[in-house]
């Protein structure tokens, strides 16, 4: 009887238990089967809901249950979208996204008017709400476009923010369609509607990152870190819903407000990432599946005629308005099939537009029937366009998405296997670990997985198995915490002496190009021995870019990160090599960076931003001796950088020996980073030429590049 009950044969299925398991199967099976077929796998997720849905095999209801979760998947997707923007290149482009907005706005609003009253036989406030659907699109195939990596794209960045607008507007028309047939637009509608989005606005952009900073700054368990991104991301949805505008904005302008507070290589953002595109996404791409009716096509020809309507004025304005951005702007064929496969799919502000429509009733028959804003035929044909839109948006979006990606891979791969990036962190402090590894993450290459090594050095004075327990511990920590971003993070306990001959051996062994060290006590200041005794153990044998690193509070919580820069840095050998570290900081937590440097310094730097945006200032200091002047400068949340010299090289000052006596004197309660840049084998009349071609190709491309470069200059 047990069996017979959980095992029922009646349908659709009302066992939660069944019910969840179907929908994990489908989640599990429906991408890898066709996936064989070439079919992306978010269009598998919507042919599945079509097949197991009301309309098919009548599996499953599209219950509470499935609205609930398919709602939370499509704020996900919209908050993903925010919160993986490059904000740099986003203010760049901001004003191509204005002018892609009104385009893909415009254009479907005069067609689809055009079209519904002309073709359809629509009354005028009908023809306009369906414009409006077509003007209004989804981000269906973003999840496609962030695994393949190409999520930070100017197209996609261009497309993201256009989206927000054209759907602003779209809702707009529907909200005043809705208050029009109940006569209530007048000036005290817009005043109200005004006055409610500006503070929205107001409060989600500026209230939120605050809040934000505050909580990551003081709680650390990662359960409850997710759980706040989740409720700030349905508080900012429940703000939009009582300003008046839809959910998805809010969501949006949450991820914009999160962006520089979850870096794009942290834990938090891994498994933010993780949870939407395993569960969440996936039960919004499935509800949209079950709201398919194959019926249709048979039973009523005035649908066919509706959905075919629909479909090629929708798809033909979409295609234009993407290949007039092209062309506007420029634009690669394979960025234009960006743009067009993420803006052509139809389905959450459409959906909603056609059923708040249809449910409006303007009048009555002869026979007492109802006359709908919207016809059945009309919600029938919608949903027949939203699942042909959504197919052609993936098919176009994961071309264009693969053409690119491969692209970037194939310049990646062509750089020398023997100049990999390889990033040693000796770890000793419990306290400091999470840190150390975050930071590494961040400074590190982007397609770099497997380069970071985590070292612990037992010596011969503290040789025991409680000394050897610990450190397989803290080894053991280290590698959970790089695991949390999915990178391989190579483990390394090595027997010594003492603690610096041990780094410099596996410096030698593992070819190390890049050195993380922390303070061994961050609540204590840097002692005055401290660069002393590092500089005999380590850096006068060192041949690796190295940082010192002591962290106040989380790197993620940094809004600013002021970098001191001396005289002759440029001159240096190791030049591209930190700055290139340094400019993968703003890139993956949307921090700004701002540099103390001289006049020359400055011009080679603003060079290099010229090709490669990111958010920087830049002040002019020329002297060391003014080095206290910058604490007048430095606020609470920022980080210090400070770019040293070995003695006797082009950049060393004489007063970099006075550091650790300014860091505890004025910079106590920020956390700092200390840069020694390669320097051996310089002479003081080598300078870096930030124009030449191999080195201003890419700043990605910079990072491995760096023994490249060094041989380059050495020839010259």
């Amino acid at each position: 009887m047990i069996l017979l009950n959980i095992f029922e044969t009646t349908l659709p299925l009302t066992n939660p238990v069944l019910k969840f398991l179907v929908i994990l199967i489908i989640i599990l099976f429906a991408p890898i089967l066709l996936n064989k077929l070439k079919i992306p796998h978010i269009l598998g997720l919507i042919i599945a809901g079509a097949i197991v849905g009301p309309n098919g095999f009548n599996l499953l209801l599209r219950d509470s249950s499935i609205i609930l979760s398919g709602t939370a998947g499509l704020l996900y997707i919209m908050f993903l979208a925010g919160l993986e923007m490059d904000l740099s290149e986003f203010k760049k482009n901001s004003s191509k996204s204005f002018i892609f907005g009104i385009y893909t706005f415009s254009i479907p609003m005069i067609l689809g008017t055009l079209s519904s009253i002309y073709i359809l036989n629509l009354p005028i406030l009908s023809s306009i709400l369906v414009a409006s659907m077509y003007a209004s699109h989804t981000l269906i195939a973003y999840p496609i476009l962030s695994k393949l990596g190409v999520a930070k794209n100017r197209a996609v960045n261009i497309t993201v923010g256009g989206t927000i607008i054209t759907d602003t507007l779209a809702l707009l028309v529907l909200a005043v369609i809705v208050g029009m047939t109940k006569g209530e637009v007048n000036t005290a509608f817009w005043t109200r509607l005004s006055i409610s989005i500006f503070v929205f606005g107001l409060t989600v952009m500026f209230l939120f990152p605050i809040i934000g900073r505050w909580f990551l700054k003081r709680y650390e368990d990662k359960t409850s870190q997710y759980i706040f991104v989740l409720t700030m991301v349905f508080l900012g949805a429940t703000l939009a819903e009582a300003a008046g505008i839809e959910a998805i904005i809010g969501a949006f302008l949450s991820g914009l407000a999160l962006n520089r507070l979850i870096p794009a290589t942290s834990p938090l953002m891994n498994r933010v990432e993780f949870v939407g595109n395993a569960v969440f996404i996936p039960f919004f791409l499935i509800g949209v599946g079950m709201l398919v009716d194959y019926h249709a096509f048979i039973k009523d020809f005035e649908t066919i005629k509706v959905a075919a309507v629909m479909t090629i004025i929708a798809t033909s304005s979409k295609f234009f308005a993407a290949w007039l951005t092209q062309k506007s702007f420029k634009f690669s064929p394979d960025e234009r099939r960006l743009i067009f496969g993420l803006s052509n799919a139809q389905a959450a502000a459409t959906l909603a537009a056609v059923l708040v429509g249809y449910n409006i009733v303007i009048g009555e028959t002869a026979l007492g029937e109802p006359i709908r804003l919207l016809s059945e035929s009309i919600l029938n044909g919608t949903v027949i366009m939203i699942l042909i839109t959504c197919t052609i948006a993936t098919f176009a979006a994961q071309k264009g998405g693969r053409n690119i990606s491969l692209n970037e891979s194939s310049i990646i791969e062509s750089i020398d296997n023997d100049d990999t990036e390889r990033i040693l962190i000796p770890i000793s402090n419990p306290e400091t670990i999470d840190e150390l590894i975050n930071l590494s993450t961040i400074i590190k290459s982007k397609d770099n997985n497997n380069g970071l090594f985590a070292l612990n050095v037992i010596t011969n004075e503290n040789l025991d198995a409680n000394t050897e327990l610990k450190a397989k511990k803290m080894l053991e920590r280290a590698v959970i915490t790089a695991s949390a971003t999915d990178i391989s993070l190579n483990r390394l306990l090595r027997y010594d002496y003492n603690i610096a001959n041990g780094i410099m051996g596996v410096i030698k062994e593992q070819s190390i190009t890049d050195l993380v060290l922390g303070l061994h006590n961050v609540n204590k200041g840097i002692s005055e021995s401290f660069l002393g005794n590092l500089s005999e153990g380590i850096l006068s044998k060192c041949s690796t870019t190295t940082f010192i690193y002591k962290p106040v509070q989380p790197i993620s919580t940094i809004k600013r990160h002021i970098i001191v820069v001396p005289s002759n840095a440029e001159k240096v050998i190791g030049f591209p090599f930190w700055l290139a570290k340094i400019w993968n900081i703003p890139k993956n937590t949307g921090s700004k960076l701002v540099f103390y440097a001289n006049g020359a310094t400055i011009a080679l730097i603003r060079n290099l931003q010229s090709k490669h945006p990111i958010e920087a200032e830049f002040k002019l200091f020329e002297d060391w001796n003014d080095i206290l002047l910058i604490s007048h400068d430095i606020k609470i949340d920022d980080n210090l950088i400070m770019v040293l010299s070995r003695v006797d090289k082009p950049s060393y000052h004489e007063n970099m020996a006075n550091v650790p006596e300014y860091l505890n004197k004025h910079f106590r309660s920020n956390s700092f980073i200390l840069i020694y840049p390669i320097q051996i084998g310089v002479t003081d009349n080598e300078t870096i030429d930030l124009n030449n071609p191999s080195l201003t190709e890419s700043i990605e491309k910079l990072d491995s590049l760096g023994k490249n470069i060094a041989k380059l200059f050495r020839r010259k």
